[in-house]
């Protein structure tokens, strides 16, 4: 046991070798900063990484290929949350469209469709109506969107989404949350690949952490 408590030690020595050497690209107050009132996460066994996003920013929509790529090849200990941010009541809309099309299954469909709709083929969406027509127009049937669309689930979520974005302290979007901990952002990294290497050092630094207050649980079970 002594034996697997050394090595946990020298493991954990080397992460935070590691972390300190990163953390000379990568420092709180330039790249990334402390979110004021940390949130509780919504998996306690994985690092949770939220985007904070609203259809109408191109921002979002230039930075969406780059989650996408980090998405396919993010680590197994990483929960990835997308949320429509929610600064203004002319948001509501499309985050409402957001959490319909996730009850429907068909987000890979509708989500980057609606940011080309929006920034490609310059269409506003300011009415129900105008969303509605848009789902069909994706093979969403006119019950199904009435039926998820105005239902008491996706109220739950834009009402939770409302309140994250107010507990978060954003003001702008695209923002990055990881482990309601710390948020970053292209301009605070540097540009929109930049994010998400700031991310994923962020996720390795909570990883670590939690890693190295195991040590000395470890270590006392092999006294």
């Amino acid at each position: 046991m002594k034996h697997v408590v050394n090595y946990m030690i020298m493991f954990i020595f080397a992460a935070f070798t590691s972390t300190t050497a990163l953390a000379q690209d990568y420092m709180e107050g330039a790249e990334y900063k402390k979110v004021a009132n940390p949130q509780k996460t919504a998996s306690a066994d994985k690092i949770e990484v939220v985007e904070l996003f609203w259809y109408g920013c191109p921002h979002c929509y230039y930075l969406e290929p780059h989650v996408k790529k980090w998405q396919a090849s993010k680590p197994e200990d990483v929960e990835f949350i997308r949320m429509p941010a929610i600064l203004g009541p002319s948001w509501e809309l499309l985050a409402r469209a957001w959490y319909a099309a996730d009850l429907l299954n068909v987000t890979d469909t509708i989500h980057p469709a609606l940011f080309e709709e929006i920034h490609d083929h310059k269409k506003k969406f300011t009415k129900e109506e105008s969303v509605r027509q848009f789902f069909m127009a994706h093979g969403v049937s006119n019950d199904d969107f009435d039926k998820n669309f105005n239902s008491f689930a996706v109220a739950v979520k834009v009402n939770n989404a409302r309140l994250m974005t107010q507990r978060y302290a954003i003001t702008g979007v695209p923002t990055m949350i990881v482990n309601g901990k710390y948020s970053t952002s292209a301009s605070l990294a540097g540009g929109n690949p930049e994010v998400m290497q700031v991310v994923d050092f962020l996720v390795k630094q909570e990883r670590d952490q939690a890693m190295a207050a195991t040590v000395p649980a470890a270590a006392a079970a092999g006294q």
